[in-house]
């Protein structure tokens, strides 16, 4: 995935200004495809200098803000990147090397490192099945409402492989080690 990209989604589902949408950013897409706000001014410049948006003056009581909406050849863009093919992406985490690492050198403490991720994914799994409580029902009958919903689903069964994951490496980690 790109930040273009996923920017054009953003402005796809609502126009906003670069503050707004880095701050919807943050809160929606920035869950899977992270960026900072620098790197997202710097492409909502060259998206409208591509001719996927535009930008319009707004009035705001602390000077002028750019409100920002998406532009028909912005759609085309979109829609083009959607069904292009391209290769999943690969497993790359530092942490599965650590594992290998911890495996070939004996104990170095590695569990508390382990404890310290797996309550972040504990943390992450709460926040999104708060989203999902307060913003999807059940019985989700538009489809842009149940392919929102689709998207978190899929952070929360992340987040909960990753949970499985860490609690099996906590229990591994617990057995004796093999002296050298």
């Amino acid at each position: 995935m790109s930040l273009p990209h996923a920017l054009l989604t953003a402005l796809a589902e609502r126009p906003g200004s670069g503050s707004e949408l880095a701050g919807r950013f943050d809160k929606s897409i920035g869950y899977f495809w992270q960026a900072t706000h620098q790197q997202i001014y710097r492409e909502l410049a060259r998206l409208e200098e591509a001719g996927f948006i535009e930008s319009l003056p707004e009035e705001s009581t602390r000077g002028r803000k750019r409100a920002y909406r998406i532009l028909a050849a912005g759609r085309r863009e979109l829609k083009r990147w959607i069904v292009q093919q391209h290769e999943p992406a690969g497993m790359r985490d530092e942490l599965m090397v650590r594992i290998r690492a911890e495996a070939a050198v004996g104990p170095t403490g590695l569990d508390k490192l382990i404890r310290e991720r797996l309550a972040a994914h504990e943390q992450k799994l709460a926040l999104y099945r708060g989203i999902e409580a307060r913003d999807f029902s059940a019985d989700t009958d538009d489809r842009e409402t149940a392919l929102r919903h689709l998207v978190l689903k899929a952070g929360i069964r992340f987040e909960e492989n990753w949970i499985e994951f860490l609690t099996d490496a906590l229990a591994v980690l617990a057995r004796p080690a093999t002296p050298r």
